[in-house]
C-alpha cells in the first residue's frame, strides 16, 4: 500500500499530488521522492511515432542561463523533426528551469536517452544530489520503498519525478529503475536532469563524460 498519496507528512519519504508545486517537497530532509503524478501532456503524443533510429541520444552540460538556446540545438542535432523538437523543447526547457529553481543550481546535466535495454533493471539510487526523471515515451520508471523491495511502483509516463541521490542521503528511502522492457520489445525515451556536481564542473557544455553509477 502506498505510504504518501497526496501531499506529505512529516516523516514521509515520498510526496506525491497531481501539482508541479509538490516537487519543491524534495528540499524536506525526509523526503527522497517528490513525484509529479500527471499524465504526459497531450502534445507529446506524436513522440510515440518517432522512427527512433534515426534520432541519437542527448548527453550535455549546460548553464541554465544558456539552456533556452542550446536545449533546441541540441534537438536538431539529434535528429528530431521540427515540430516535435519544438514542443519536446519547450517541454524540457520548463522542467530544467523548474529544477534548476528548486536545487538552486545554475548549471546542469540534461540527458534525453533512447532505452531499449534492460540496463538499469536493478533498484538503485543515484550517485548525485537530486535527479529529475521524466519517461516521455514508453514504459515508465519504477520505483520501490528501500524497505518494502517486493512492492513496485510504476510512474505514468510523462510524470515528472525528483529523487534524491547518494550525495544528498546516505541511506536512500526511496530507489528507482528502468521497468524491464527488452523481451517485450519496447522502447523509452527518457528525460534526466541533475545538477554538475562540483566533482564534475570540468566537464564541458558540449559533452559530459560522467557515467551513470
Amino acid at each position: 500500500m502506498l505510504k504518501s498519496t497526496m501531499g506529505f507528512s512529516d516523516g514521509e519519504a515520498a510526496a506525491i499530488a497531481n501539482c508541479e508545486s509538490i516537487l519543491a517537497a524534495i528540499r524536506n530532509d525526509s523526503v527522497h521522492l517528490a513525484l509529479w503524478d500527471r499524465p504526459r501532456p497531450a502534445r507529446l503524443k506524436p513522440v510515440d511515432d518517432l522512427s527512433w533510429d534515426q534520432i541519437d541520444d542527448i548527453d550535455r552540460n549546460m548553464d541554465v542561463a544558456d539552456c533556452g538556446q542550446l536545449i533546441p540545438g541540441a534537438l536538431i542535432e539529434a535528429g528530431y523533426p521540427a515540430r516535435i523538437g519544438q514542443l519536446l523543447g519547450e517541454e524540457t526547457l520548463g522542467l530544467t528551469r523548474i529544477f534548476a529553481e528548486i536545487m538552486a543550481c545554475d548549471r546542469i546535466r540534461l540527458r534525453l536517452e533512447i532505452v531499449e535495454t534492460d540496463a538499469c533493471r536493478k533498484f538503485h539510487a543515484d550517485m548525485v544530489t537530486a535527479r529529475l526523471l521524466m519517461t516521455v515515451s514508453g514504459p515508465a520508471t519504477q520505483w520501490i520503498y528501500a524497505d518494502e523491495p517486493d512492492n513496485i511502483f510504476d510512474m505514468k509516463t510523462g510524470a515528472v519525478g525528483l529523487f534524491k541521490g547518494r550525495l544528498s542521503a546516505e541511506v536512500p528511502h526511496i530507489l528507482h529503475r528502468s521497468p524491464p522492457i527488452a523481451t517485450a520489445g519496447a522502447t523509452r525515451l527518457l528525460l534526466v536532469i541533475n545538477p554538475v556536481e562540483p566533482d564534475h564542473i570540468a566537464s564541458t557544455s558540449t559533452g559530459s563524460q560522467q557515467t551513470s553509477p
